[in-house]
């Protein structure tokens, strides 16, 4: 009995990693195993910086929030501690933003924890 192979399939599974390597630097878009390499490499990066975006933006509000306090003569720690004590619910995503784009509110909660 001959053998049978689905080469519709196969070519179509093909296809799809192919059409998601398009614009990759040489043999990385069209020769198959480098293409499929690259693509699965691809998602391993994709999947790690889903979760390090999140450090990387907390850093980012934690430097600005403390930027923003030194100027009122506290330090971050010092900020955050006092607005835990006096149970202020603002995260650092929103005083980060407060501390760019509105400082005088900024320094109204600055004012409230001293």
């Amino acid at each position: 009995m001959p053998r049978s192979v689905n080469s519709v399939a196969s070519r179509a599974r093909r296809k799809k990693i192919l059409k998601r390597t398009r614009g990759n630097f040489l043999s990385r878009k069209n020769v198959w195993t480098v293409a499929k390499n690259t693509y699965e490499k691809g998602l391993t990066y994709a999947y790690r910086d889903r979760r390090n975006k999140k450090r990387e933006f907390r850093a980012l509000w934690i430097q600005r929030i403390n930027a923003a306090a030194r100027q009122y003569g506290i330090t971050y720690s010092q900020f955050i501690g006092r607005l835990a004590k006096q149970n202020i619910g603002l995260n650092r995503k929103v005083l980060a933003d407060l501390a760019m784009n509105n400082p005088k509110a900024f320094e109204a909660i600055i004012n409230s924890v001293k």
